[in-house]
């Protein structure tokens, strides 16, 4: 670890100018030899270094979206070509240079602030050992060496032998248990953000190599702090644990606002902002008409949080626009007012005596009205009317058959009972 601090020291100078220059304004409020200032100097350190490294963090996330964007045709040239890795790679680099993509712009945030986090463990260093660096001079030294975090000084670590520590005014007990809760802290914390970065914020409809390696990182980074973590000072620790505090909440931030499409944090931001929509009648902000507009422009290719949430514009009355704006369906929402008051107003249903009463009155309704119009009562199929007496008469004629005649008049009165008036026979047809 000292050959690599050494390796960056030509930025030790600007680091522990920074130092001193918070240094004196915590003073001024907390007093020059307190931990309270020379920690809070060092986190302001990191939220500095942060602060600047925000354009590479946007280009670090755009560019973990595009690797995960482009991981089936990964997959697809390396089953393709796997058995000829020049022609891999050769497709490979293909590939990220037709996209714009930069495998190592993940890595840009952590790459950037290395040389940062090495000069500040080359200055703490050089104040456990006493010897004055950069702009530190003797009287700060000796500053910084009384300060005390929660009774561990800033530069002592967990494997620092019981001598070490009494000669930095400070138990041992102390030291061992400051900087094992900082441990722990920062490898919690930096699992916390991985998991998070997997559970919410990777398109889980798609799955891939790229998703794997991702989940083992989520395991194998939090160890790896815990190993390195016991030979870090205390004041290296406060300024690793800072630095994974601001990524989390800094990885919230995009997560909450900025979702990856597909992801669970996508379907959450669509949902809040159909409340929205819903409550103000309106797209409220120029990013939210934004992602509404670049949802609108995919067409038939939105994923499955993007038609439901176009779903539910359509059930809340609502049409999207190419712009990003929202307007008001009508035709929406009178089919959605009407189908509300048709439920509103259906009748309960009858019951099956109520409803052949209700027949029986029609009909007799309309023979009232028949009768009321004619003048003339409604023969029924009981009565016969002058033609079927006629018939009867011409058929009475003939004596050979008077008894089938009348039992047939009979049956036909009784099928007129049941079936009312009956069509007349064909004249081809026998009687």
């Amino acid at each position: 670890m000292d050959t690599i601090a050494n390796f960056f020291s030509f930025i030790t100078t600007p680091v522990s100018w920074v130092i001193v220059q918070f240094h004196k304004l915590y003073g001024a409020i907390f007093g020059p030899d307190t931990g309270w200032a020379w920690g809070l100097s060092i986190v302001s350190l990191v939220v500095l270094i942060r602060i600047c490294l925000i354009p590479l963090f946007v280009k670090q996330i755009k560019s973990t979206r595009n690797m995960q964007a482009l991981q089936p045709k990964m997959k697809a040239i390396q089953e393709r070509y796997k058995s000829d890795k020049q022609r891999q790679s050769e497709e490979m680099m293909k590939l990220y240079k037709e996209t714009g993509t930069n495998p190592l712009s993940s890595c840009l945030p952590i790459l950037a602030q290395s040389p940062f986090f090495f000069a500040l463990y080359a200055v703490l260093s050089h104040i456990a050992e006493g010897k004055t660096i950069g702009v530190i001079n003797q009287s700060l030294l000796d500053s910084a060496r009384q300060a005390h975090i929660f009774g561990a000084p800033l530069a002592s670590t967990f494997t620092d032998s019981a001598a070490d520590v009494a000669a930095l005014d400070a138990s041992l007990t102390s030291v061992r248990i400051v900087t094992a809760v900082m441990i722990v802290l920062m490898s919690a914390s930096q699992f916390y953000t991985q998991r998070q970065l997997m559970m919410k914020n990777v398109d889980l409809s798609v799955k891939t190599p790229y998703m794997q390696q991702q989940k083992m990182l989520m395991y194998i980074f939090p160890v790896i702090f815990a190993v390195m973590g016991i030979n870090f000072p205390v004041g290296v620790l406060v300024y690793w644990l800072t630095t994974n505090v601001w990524t989390m909440g800094q990885q919230m931030y995009v997560i909450s606002q900025n979702p990856t499409p597909g992801s669970k944090a996508q379907d959450a931001y669509l949902q809040r902002l159909l409340k929205s929509v819903d409550a103000h009648g309106e797209v409220r902000g120029r990013r939210r008409k934004n992602v509404v507009k670049a949802i609108v422009a995919k067409g038939t290719d939105r994923n499955e949080n993007e038609r439901r949430f176009f779903s539910g514009l359509a059930k809340a009355g609502f049409a999207a626009q190419a712009d990003g704006t929202v307007i008001k369906g009508d035709t929406v929402a009178a089919e959605a007012e009407g189908a509300a008051a048709a439920k509103r107003q259906q009748p309960k249903r009858q019951t099956k005596a109520k409803r052949q009463a209700a027949a029986q009155h029609s009909t007799a309704k309309a023979e009232d009205a028949v009768s009321d119009t004619s003048g003339e009562k409604p023969t029924t199929s009981l009565e016969k009317k002058p033609q079927d007496e006629a018939k009867d008469s011409t058929q009475g004629d003939k004596p050979s058959r008077p008894s089938r005649a009348n039992s047939g008049g009979s049956r036909q009165a009784k099928s007129g009972q049941r079936k009312g008036q009956q069509r007349p026979k064909h004249p081809s047809s026998k009687k």
